[in-house]
């Protein structure tokens, strides 16, 4: 983890960090389907109110949100990420899984697609993670369906990159490309290189 800190730091990249209570609306504003697995929740029973009533099951409307109040203050350029966790229910158990996620977000003129997928390679790299490969991925509603990847480690589904759709990020009140990417922090750990010698 402090690894992955410093080396996000040095690519320019300021750390936030964002509530896992959320509102069931977050999956409305990323476009996730109604009848998506990720709407299975773990309620909290006293919130402190409907914005805050579940527990996350995807980070990126947190990353989102952050951007949204960066480009509201007019920050012409913003590069953010957050390593947190995700809570998935788990039947059968009381206690749901708690993967943390390492999730990057961000705009600005000198960012795109390639930029940023230079930097996962170079994360990975540092946290002697084998090599990602890059599969196009367009059914994926919540990124451009031109612009988004599915990253594999190993042949393991290790997380997304890509450009936020338009419409998500107009719903969150940016104008301009957006863009992220998301990574399972936890799944990595698996996926270490053999050391070097």
């Amino acid at each position: 983890e402090n690894a992955a800190g410093a080396a996000a730091r040095a690519m320019g990249y300021s750390e936030i960090i964002t509530y896992s209570f959320v509102s069931p609306s977050t999956f409305d504003s990323i476009r996730i389907p109604a009848d998506s697995p990720l709407r299975k929740t773990v309620k909290l029973i006293n919130p402190l109110g409907e914005d805050r009533s579940i527990m996350r099951t995807v980070i990126l409307p947190s990353m989102l949100d952050i951007l949204a109040r960066n480009f509201a203050l007019k920050n012409k350029g913003v590069k953010l990420y957050e390593l947190g966790r995700v809570y998935l229910p788990v039947d059968g158990q009381d206690l749901p899984e708690e993967p943390r996620h390492l999730i990057f977000g961000t705009y600005g003129e000198h960012e795109n697609f390639f930029t940023m997928k230079g930097e996962i390679d170079a994360l990975l790299q540092l946290l002697n993670v084998k090599p990602a490969e890059y599969v196009a991925n367009r059914e994926n509603p919540s990124y451009h369906p031109g612009r988004c990847a599915d990253i594999l480690i190993d042949c393991k589904l290790a997380g997304t990159i890509g450009q936020i759709h338009p419409l998500v990020a107009e719903g969150y009140g940016i104008s301009g490309e957006v863009y992220v990417a998301e990574l399972d922090f936890t799944g990595l750990q698996s996926a270490l290189a053999p050391e070097r010698v």
